[in-house]
């Protein structure tokens, strides 16, 4: 099955209908603010930027657009061990286009051992390649997800899979992500991984204090910050802890 050549999920608005408190939280946040400017890549759209400038918080807000659930995995998966999550969803249209995807998955770095947990608990661990998720490491269990879990022609949210996996995993990973897309599915990734921003062809939505941009790879901090301290280790790490030293 080709890759799609237009998204499933085109694009996010906020609804005609309700009136807005951008003085509140989230939306005195400059990025979430502006999540009426997305336009998602038919295949792989990552968000990026620091801590708190609002990605998990869109992302977040868009799996439970779609039905997932606010602790990750499928939209069968229903728990909760916490109510952390903002009303954000409650605001948003999506945009959709056919056909519509037969398989979805909301992956969440902070809550995947609750996720864990649940499937020990409900015994449906099959699809995970039949053994706990526990059972393994957590870049096991991650790998586990994206290896067994995902069927493709889906609509995947991953909110910092990078979190778990060794630098070469996160290669892996790619790979994954890859046969995916090419298996009809959809990708929209919040991350902090130069290695998985790599991708070909995605589209990269910066987050920051502006609000939202859209930005080549290697204009990237997470790009010429690595590349940076790669090239140049010595010199900046005498930068770094000079004053330690001192």
């Amino acid at each position: 099955m080709p890759r799609r050549s237009h998204p499933y999920l085109q694009r996010v608005e906020f609804r005609p209908d309700i009136t807005l408190d951008f003085d509140a939280y989230p939306l005195n946040i400059p990025a979430v603010a502006e999540i009426g400017m997305i336009d998602f890549h038919p295949n792989v759209t990552f968000f990026v930027g620091e801590n708190g400038a609002g990605k998990s918080t869109i992302l977040e807000a868009l799996a439970l657009a779609l039905g997932f659930g606010k602790e990750g995995g499928t939209k069968s998966s229903r728990f909760s061990t916490a109510n952390s999550v903002s009303t954000l969803d409650q605001s948003l249209r999506l945009v959709r286009s056919p056909p519509l995807p037969t398989d979805g998955y909301f992956l969440r770095a902070e809550s995947f051992f609750n996720l864990a947990s649940y499937m020990d608990g409900v015994g449906y661990l099959e699809s995970y390649g039949g053994r706990s998720l526990h059972e393994q490491s957590h870049g096991e269990s991650f790998m586990a997800v994206l290896l067994n879990k995902l069927r493709g022609n889906g609509v995947y949210l991953l909110d910092e899979p990078e979190a778990a996996l060794s630098p070469n995993r996160q290669l892996a990973a790619l790979r994954a992500i890859h046969h995916l897309v090419e298996d009809h599915s959809q990708f929209i990734i919040a991350t902090h991984s130069p290695i998985l921003l790599a991708y070909p062809q995605a589209k990269i939505i910066q987050f920051d204090a502006s609000g939202l941009s859209e930005v080549a790879y290697e204009d990237t901090e997470h790009y010429y910050v690595t590349r940076d301290f790669l090239n140049h280790y010595p010199r900046r790490l005498q930068q770094l802890l000079q004053d330690d030293e001192e």
